[in-house]
This record gives structure tokens, C-alpha cells and sequence, in this order.
């Protein structure tokens, strides 16, 4: 991370709510074909949530504890603050010494960053609802990104469009944007359903099938400049009924199990590294 820290413009997508099977078994049915080209593998990583609701999850991840591997450990860790007797932080570990968050210390690495929020705690509203977009320099809410909007994530991508449209071309970005259109409601994604049925797994599914849609505009959209390098994971799953529990912030497989995916978007000129000038600033 040291070396692309500088030389690529940093995404960070968190597909709120996502479950990790669903996420699985469409990917091999193919039912997500444009998350799943960038897939490793063509398949998602088996991670573990470091909480079990957007809120706590995401201050986590933001001080760089990112969805862990599901195996035993120590996993070194992409980013990494500052802390004595850190058993994770390695020799390819970004390390922030002077700020407590990744986005902070990427804004002193010059980045401009963007949050395109959706879910409430990204609202801006209420003072909570300022936390998480408080650390960026630039946060963008509207109620058409927010999970009662069944157009919510080409809202959001179409704002992300503006975002880098609108940044001077050598200024590096980190861009976040908290999808919501995987949490309840749901049920409107999936043809045929209603309101009074309520969400399901197949509407969560459905969801899936909406966000992939329009996904690849995101991503064109950030390698249109520079190299990408790109995070697309959930902050949490939910239940639907398993073992008699439903929703989330709470102790299930189906919350703490998360799918997670990391690679390089290419460049315009194909290439997803870079040299010259570049590299030489990245060095």
C-alpha cells in the first residue's frame, strides 16, 4: 500500500447490509456479471465484520480495521494507525502516524475526499448522522440515496460522476460511497413484490442484481484518470429469519460474515500501475 498510496486514486465501496452467501451464489449464477469480472477469482473473499451495524463498523474500518479474513490469523492489514504492539501492521502496511483515520491522513497525503453517503448514520441530519461524513472533506446526502429510494444507487453513482468530473485532473482522490440499496427496504427490487410481504433473502438478492446494473459506471468513472485501487465489501450482513433472529446488531453467522473484494481498476491507458512521474511521487 505504500507504493499506491499517491500514485492511485483510492474507492472504497461498502455494500451496506450485504450478506455473504447471497453475494456468493449470485456471483456463481452469474447474476452478477460486473461485480464478478473484477472478483479474484471470480469469487468473493469469506471476511469477518468488525461490527455487526454500519455505525461501529464503519468507525472501524475507517481507522483501518477493513473486514477480517475468516481463517486464524494475524492478517496484515492494508492500513494501519499508529499503535504500539500492533501483531497486524506489516512491511506493506500503510501507516498514518500523525491522524487516528485513514481519510484524514489520505487528505495529508493531498487526496481530496468524498463521501457519497447513503444509509442514515450518512445523512448529515441528526448530529450522529455527521460523525462518519465529518471525517471527509467533501460529503454528499440527498433522500434519493437513501434506502427508500428504489433508484438510490444510480443516484449515488451519478453524483460520484459529478465528483470526479469536477476535480482538477493531477489531484488524487479517495472516494467512499456507502450503498444502501441492500438494507431494508428491499422489497421493491424484486419484481412482483409488495410492501406488505416486507423484504426477503430474494428481494436482499434482488438488490444485488439492482446495484450490479449500474456499478460499472462507478468504476469507469474512477479509472478514468488513474489507476483505481478498489475495496468493495459490506460493513455487516442480516438475517432474514435464520434461526429465528432478523435484522442486524446481533450476534448471527449471517451479520458477522461478510463478503470482500480488493484489486486494481486500470487506468485509461489499461495499465494498473504506474511509471514515470508518478511512481516516483508514489515512491
Amino acid at each position: 500500500m505504500n507504493e499506491i498510496v499517491g500514485s492511485h486514486d483510492l474507492l472504497l465501496v461498502t455494500l451496506d447490509t450485504l450478506r455473504h452467501d447471497v453475494a456468493v451464489e449470485l456471483a456463481a449464477a452469474g447474476r452478477i456479471p460486473n461485480l464478478a469480472r473484477w472478483l479474484p477469482g471470480g469469487t468473493w473473499e469469506r471476511r469477518h465484520a468488525p461490527g455487526s451495524f454500519t455505525y461501529a463498523s464503519h468507525q472501524a474500518m475507517f481507522a483501518g480495521f477493513l473486514p477480517t479474513p475468516a481463517t486464524q490469523g494475524p492478517h496484515p492489514r492494508l492500513f494501519a494507525a499508529r499503535f504500539a504492539g500492533s501483531e497486524t501492521t506489516a512491511d506493506g502496511t500503510y501507516v498514518f502516524h500523525d491522524t487516528p483515520d485513514l481519510v484524514s491522513a489520505l487528505a495529508h497525503e493531498g487526496y481530496r475526499t468524498v463521501c457519497v453517503g447513503g444509509v442514515g448514520f450518512f445523512n448529515g441530519q441528526p448530529p450522529l448522522g455527521t460523525v462518519l461524513p465529518g471525517l471527509f472533506q467533501e460529503s454528499h446526502w440527498e433522500p434519493s440515496f437513501g434506502v427508500a429510494s428504489p433508484t438510490s444507487f444510480e443516484s449515488q453513482v451519478a453524483r460520484a460522476e459529478e465528483v470526479v468530473a469536477a476535480l482538477p485532473r493531477d489531484r488524487r482522490l479517495f472516494l467512499f460511497v456507502n450503498v444502501s440499496a441492500l438494507h431494508q427496504p428491499n422489497w421493491f427490487h424484486q419484481d412482483g413484490a409488495t410492501a406488505e410481504a416486507g423484504d426477503t433473502r430474494a428481494s436482499h438478492a434482488a438488490a444485488l442484481e439492482y446495484v450490479d446494473r449500474h456499478i460499472g459506471r462507478l468504476f469507469a468513472a474512477m479509472s478514468s484518470r488513474r489507476p483505481c485501487f478498489t475495496i468493495v465489501c459490506s460493513d455487516h450482513g442480516t438475517a432474514y429469519g435464520d434461526d429465528g433472529f432478523t435484522g442486524h446488531r446481533l450476534g448471527h453467522e449471517s451479520v458477522w460474515t461478510v463478503p470482500y473484494a480488493q484489486f486494481t481498476l486500470p487506468g485509461p491507458d489499461g495499465r494498473a500501475t504506474l511509471s514515470g512521474p508518478d511512481a516516483e511521487a508514489a515512491a
